[in-house]
């Protein structure tokens, strides 16, 4: 549409903290990074979080951990909830999946809730292939089960 700013992936930066904060607790009500995580995560790992940003908001980010003996692992995804199914999830799994290849890292884990489907189907598209052993029972805690998938880089 004219007049429409394009969305722009880019790196986070410490005034983005209040959005990423909400946006983290739409996308996980239930379970959300509390404040003092994502600041923290910010600071320690200002080169592995971004975010989209539409010119007037944030609509989504993605949290990495730096390489570790060529490992490292995305820590979160989160789009705003009116904004899903429109493919931001893959662009910036793609941006920062490029960004970790280009530092060396040669292999990408994470963990998904087994039920969120749309999530599991995504990160499949990437190439991310599930434990054989399959969900892990409490990995998180009581009742907290957890999907760990890897990709090789």
């Amino acid at each position: 549409m004219a007049g429409e700013t394009p969305l722009r992936i880019r790196a986070a930066t410490e005034e983005d903290l209040p959005t990423v904060v909400r946006l983290d607790a739409e996308a996980f009500p239930s379970d959300p990074y509390p404040y003092f995580v994502l600041r923290q995560m910010l600071a320690s790992f200002p080169d592995y979080v971004f975010v989209v940003d539409d010119g007037e908001d944030l609509v989504g980010y993605v949290l990495s951990t730096p390489p570790n003996a060529a490992r490292s692992w995305i820590l979160s995804l989160g789009i705003a909830p009116g904004l899903r199914g429109q493919g931001l999830g893959r662009q910036l799994m793609t941006r920062i999946l490029d960004h970790l290849r280009a530092e060396g890292v040669r292999s990408v884990s994470l963990s998904v809730e087994p039920g969120n489907d749309t999530a599991v189907a995504l990160y499949q598209s990437l190439g991310f292939v599930p434990d054989a052993d399959g969900p892990r029972k409490d990995y998180f805690g009581p009742g907290a089960h957890r999907l760990l998938m890897t990709l090789s880089l």
